[in-house]
């Protein structure tokens, strides 16, 4: 009786769904809320496709064409569609139907586009999950060339453009990565080429590839394929990085084969990690590259062309304004003004917080000291709420690339560092200048001339176009003095420069509320929670439960204070891990790995005493050493919570109990092994605690 009932809803589906597509064809809302459905036969999903397409009802690109098939590579077309069909599971009766058709595709494409065909192109592949819905040639014609214009970035080949953008989009995200990679010598084109010029199809099953696509469509976003990419590379990292004494051949393989091992119930968890990396991503990146895509043949612009020579991720400065005055959530940038003091002096973006890139060379100790206090006033900024404040680095030159020489320097030395969120406002202080005297002028945005003054407090001039002055009547008001006041802490040169800039910060602030990163879910309800790459804990693909895990299953968490981060590192007790270990009060010893906010883990100890826990977190450059990460009574402890999906991932809350009820005051998360059996002996710690507690 059951089967019936599903079997009948079924049937009135597939006729609501086949109505709806059939009456709809322009009404892309529609599209992409069908698109979300999952599981649905091959017609269907080609009428689906051709609609996020653009291509349903479209004649037949294929009827000017006689159909003879006469290049010079013609011999490598025939085998190259062969092999194409042998790597899918079609009958004998289908294969040849099928090898004609791939051949005519190919073969036309070349023609009206005049390629020469050369086997290592990897656009073909394309052809093999469209091959699954039983199109007409002509259907299948205008899908394939559709994802070819809307999907494949130009000059997708060794050494093109989209592949410096993509090493400057994983250097953002994953600069540590991104450095062993260009150790080994080992470039994105070497193992992503194909990835990106057949949108995963060459190494995925096409049953996972037609999952993929369904979601590629719903989003309608080119720029989707860095992000699969930079996905696919964190959760390989751990093997990456372990490959230390390999081969940059072998490297290149495992690299290669990476999406092979994608299921298809991996793909929904796979586009939300990648919307969450596009959230923490300027937009610049896309804006100064949108001609990477489409049919317009107009020329790329020579100052747009050379991405290979960036030091880091270009940002505009139309971005940086907007992203700070708008207070919204994403990307907010800490900007450093890295020109020397009296070109900064004269005139800065008031939010800018100044590093004189001249004293790297000059006076190192100096220099030190002030990398330091800029990342410290950047801690604090954060946790205050001021309108300065930004996760993201933005360094900013004068524009002029003589002048900004020492600048590179110091973008060098942070990216040595692994600093990530480091970027470079394009076009420098000029570039500023400019876009305030166009906003001026056009009237837009009066109160853009604020966004400059002088470390006296007075604004900077700004000249148009045709040499006059435009300045603002009076003095801007809020900003500004808290760029001044830590400019002044700099020059200062007092030991008390850090604490100095940090009590300005904090009394010029402004509260903002804090920045939450919330996944758009399809048609169903998720509360807000932060979304990391901790979520996929580092699992293989094949034979799990889906490792892109967002955790939809569980109560989520909504106190995400992070004790752990309360101090910096220089600042926290140094211990020998053993010795603690060995220390007779030490009851249990757990291994874990400590989960940040960001998602990156440490390696770290949970040491259980009488009355407290302590996490130990092992220094990497000081084996055997740890840091004193927390200290927390075990009386504290208010809630113990697991993932359902990731049992393993424990959350602890610790807090007090009051009037108003339950204050939480601190969250930590650890990555442990056996979960169930440590969290067992820390609750029974706990209640031996309270038993105490109660009967003094």
């Amino acid at each position: 009786m059951a089967d019936a009932v599903e079997e009948a809803l079924q049937g009135d589906w597939d006729q609501d769904l086949a109505e709806a597509l059939d009456s709809g064809g322009s009404d892309m809302e529609m599209e992409r809320g069908i698109i979300q459905v999952q599981e649905q036969s091959a017609q269907h999903r080609a009428k689906m496709w051709k609609i996020a397409l653009n291509v349903s009802g479209k004649g037949d690109s294929l009827s000017p064409w006689d159909g003879v098939l006469d290049l010079p590579e013609q011999t490598l077309i025939h085998n190259r569609s062969q092999q194409l069909i042998d790597q899918l599971e079609v009958s004998e009766e289908e294969r040849s139907d099928m090898v004609s058709d791939v051949e005519s595709v190919i073969t036309f494409y070349c023609k009206s586009r005049n390629i020469s065909f050369t086997p290592e192109l990897s656009w073909p592949h394309l052809l093999k999950p469209l091959l699954g819905l039983q199109l007409p040639r002509s259907d299948l014609y205008n899908c394939f060339y559709a994802f070819m214009n809307k999907y494949i970035p130009r000059e997708c080949v060794p050494k093109g453009r989209p592949f410096h953008l993509y090493r400057l989009l994983l250097q953002y995200h994953e600069p540590e990565l991104c450095s062993f990679l260009d150790t080994k010598k080992i470039t994105p084109d070497s193992y992503a080429i194909d990835w990106m010029g057949s949108l995963f199809s060459s190494h995925c099953l096409p049953d996972v590839t037609q999952a993929l696509w369904d979601f590629y469509l719903q989003q309608a976003d080119p720029f989707l394929i860095f992000f699969l990419m930079l996905i696919i590379l964190v959760n390989a990292k751990e093997g990456i990085l372990s490959q230390e004494g390999e081969s940059r051949e072998d490297i290149i393989k495992t690299l290669e084969s990476s999406p092979s091992l994608l299921e298809a119930e991996d793909i929904e968890d796979l586009i939300s990690l990648a919307q969450y990396y596009q959230s923490k991503t300027p937009l610049s990146l896309r804006k100064m590259n949108q001609n990477l895509f489409g049919s317009s043949l107009v020329a790329l612009k020579e100052e747009d062309t050379d991405l290979s020579q960036a030091l880091c991720l270009p940002v505009s400065v139309p971005e940086i304004l907007q992203a700070n005055q708008l207070q919204q959530d994403g990307v907010r940038f800490f900007v450093v003004d890295c020109r020397p003091a009296e070109q900064y002096n004269s005139g800065h973006l008031s939010t800018a917080f100044h590093l004189d890139s001249d004293l790297m060379l000059q006076n190192p100790s100096e220099f030190a000291l002030s990398v330091k206090s800029l990342l410290e006033a950047q801690k604090q900024s954060l946790e205050s709420g001021s309108i300065a404040s930004g996760e993201h680095l933005c360094f900013m030159g004068s524009g002029r690339e003589e002048e900004d020489m020492y600048m590179n320097m110091v973008l060098a030395h942070f990216l040595q560092k692994n600093k990530e969120y480091v970027s470079i406002a394009k076009g420098g202080f000029m570039a500023l200048q400019k876009h305030l005297v166009d906003m001026n002028v056009e009237g837009l945005d009066s109160s853009y001339v604020h966004w400059i003054v002088s470390t006296s407090g007075s604004h900077s001039s700004l000249s148009s176009a045709d040499g006059e002055s435009l300045s603002s009547p009076g003095d801007s008001k809020g900003v500004k003095s808290l760029v001044n006041k830590m400019t002044f802490a700099l020059k200062s040169k007092s030991v008390n420069v850090k604490e100095k800039m940090i009590s300005f910060i904090e009394n010029t602030s402004t509260p903002v509320e804090r920045m939450s990163f919330n996944l758009p879910w399809p048609e169903k309800v998720t509360p807000d929670r932060h979304v990391s790459s901790s979520d996929r804990v580092g699992k293989p693909y094949r034979g799990v439960k889906p490792v892109f895990s967002i955790g939809d299953e569980e109560e989520y968490d909504t106190d995400e204070i992070d004790s752990s981060s309360m101090s910096d590192d220089d600042r926290k007790e140094i211990v020998n891990i053993q010795t603690w270990i060995n220390k007779p009060d030490v009851k249990h010893h757990i291994p874990c790995n400590e989960v940040k906010e960001t998602g990156h883990m440490f390696p770290s100890h949970l040491l259980i005493t009488a009355t407290h826990m302590y996490c130990l977190r092992e220094i990497a450059s000081r084996k055997g050493f740890a840091y004193i990460q927390s200290r927390q009574a075990l009386n504290s402890v208010v809630k113990i919570t697991s993932k359902k999906k990731h049992p393993e991932l424990i959350t602890f809350k610790f807090g007090t109990n009051n009037s108003a009820g339950v204050e939480i005051s601190a969250v930590e998360r650890y990555l442990i092994p056996n979960a169930g059996d440590a969290t067992k002996v820390i609750k029974q710690q706990i209640m031996k605690v309270l038993d105490a507690l109660e009967s003094s």
